[in-house]
């Protein structure tokens, strides 16, 4: 089957974070680095994408016939031939000229009124409603609905219309409440987007899958020893899976210990149904854990905010003390956490002539034998360096995360 991802604003960490989740992923053309076209046998719907945190929306493709945009009228009859009562419908296109999709719209208003079918319109020839307006209008369950995906695609070199229905969107009110409601917030440190922590979490898994099949599709134990005021352990109790954290600071285990148990609230997940410990601890100390958890998916730290670019002089000492900070602690991980797969966001900063990053911490990660890794079809940014790169436009620091495989036994 195929589909159509419509990618964040991270496009290439977004792929790969597909590519890490479905098995099978099979990735066909990327348009204007927005549009992800893949196949996969796997089962996509609203519960798989609420996992995600690097898609803002999938459709399915629902023809392979050869059709023009005057059948889209009839694909929509189609679609919603089993509904009852006034539908909603919606329009989502790419490539095809605005005064056109204006016409598609009352075309199929028309043929719906010629049908004897009550309709309506959410958004627009200017723009597709908002993901927020198409839960509202319930047409992603295609209770009320639907919306129909149109795009000018390039296939075997002919152009194709490429016609799809959208069957899952973002929840974004669901994402701002558990990202500016949660109980503790702390600004003084990089706040990590409850987004890139799914996507975090998703490696990880993908890490557990390679290093132990036993692991597939079963629950995963996460560590997060440097959990600040919890996003990551927050993200991986909404999955259900048990989590560790720990944090050097007392007032950071603290304000998780809070936040996970907000979050156990508003999703009513019981401890005894999805176990999390939060403690403190130095994680540049070893761990003595009853047993070992199977990832650590892990922001350390970014150092301090930035309003502005920082000096090079700056930049040069912060990036020394967070190459100790790195090495240090995957020294201790591979001593006191032996064969656990490692997922960790590492600073970069913004200067003049592009990102400093940093450069001793590979050495270590030679030295410690441990193996960097990507999903499959996945091609490093920087081909010196296999990781990928997450950044912001009007941010001075970015985040290089990295997949560590263990040393192979």
């Amino acid at each position: 089957m195929q589909y159509a991802a419509f990618l964040g604003h991270q496009p290439q960490i977004s792929i790969a974070e597909l590519s890490a989740t479905l098995e099978d992923f099979s990735l066909g053309e990327v348009i204007d680095n927005r549009i992800a076209l893949f196949n996969t046998s796997e089962k996509i719907d609203q519960s798989f994408l609420d996992e995600l945190g690097g898609t803002m929306l999938i459709a399915q493709r629902i023809t392979e016939e050869s059709l023009t945009l005057d059948d889209i009228p009839q694909v929509l009859l189609n679609e919603i031939k089993s509904k009852r009562g006034k539908i909603t419908f919606s329009l989502r296109t790419i490539h095809i000229p605005r005064s056109m999709i204006g016409t598609i719209y009352r075309r199929c208003k028309k043929r719906c009124k010629d049908a004897g079918r009550g309709c309506r319109y959410v958004g627009s020839e200017k723009k597709p409603a908002a993901t927020a307006v198409l839960h509202e209008a319930e047409l992603i369950d295609g209770k009320d609905g639907c919306e129909l995906v149109l795009m000018h695609v390039e296939e075997e070199e002919d152009r194709t219309l490429w016609i799809g229905k959208t069957i899952a969107a973002q929840d974004i009110d669901w994402y701002t409440t558990r990202d500016m409601e949660k109980p503790v917030r702390d600004t003084t440190v990089g706040l990590l987007p409850p987004k890139l922590a799914q996507i975090m979490i998703n490696f990880g898994d993908f890490l557990v899958r390679e290093t132990n099949s036993d692991k597939s599709n079963d629950v995963i134990t996460i560590l997060d020893p440097f959990c600040g005021t919890g996003v990551i352990p927050m993200e991986a109790i909404i999955r259900e899976f048990p989590v560790l954290a720990s944090d050097i600071s007392m007032k950071a285990v603290n304000g998780c210990k809070k936040n996970i148990d907000w979050i156990r609230k508003e999703e009513e997940i019981f401890k005894k149904d999805v176990s999390s410990e939060v403690f403190k601890h130095d994680a540049l100390k070893p761990f003595d854990l009853k047993e070992l958890p199977d990832v650590i998916v892990t922001e350390t730290t970014l150092g301090p905010p930035m309003s502005a670019r920082p000096s090079q002089k700056e930049t040069g000492k912060l990036k020394t003390q967070n190459e100790k900070l790195q090495c240090d602690f995957l020294e201790n991980a591979a001593s006191s956490l032996p064969g656990v797969p490692i997922v960790c966001a590492w600073p970069a900063w913004k200067q003049k002539g592009g990102w400093v990053r940093l450069e001793k911490v590979w050495k270590t990660i030679d030295k410690l034998k441990y193996r960097p890794s990507l999903p499959p079809e996945i091609e490093p940014e920087d081909p010196k360096r296999f990781s990928l790169f997450y950044r912001r436009k009007d941010q001075f620091v970015g985040r290089e995360i990295v997949l560590l495989m263990p040393p192979k036994s």
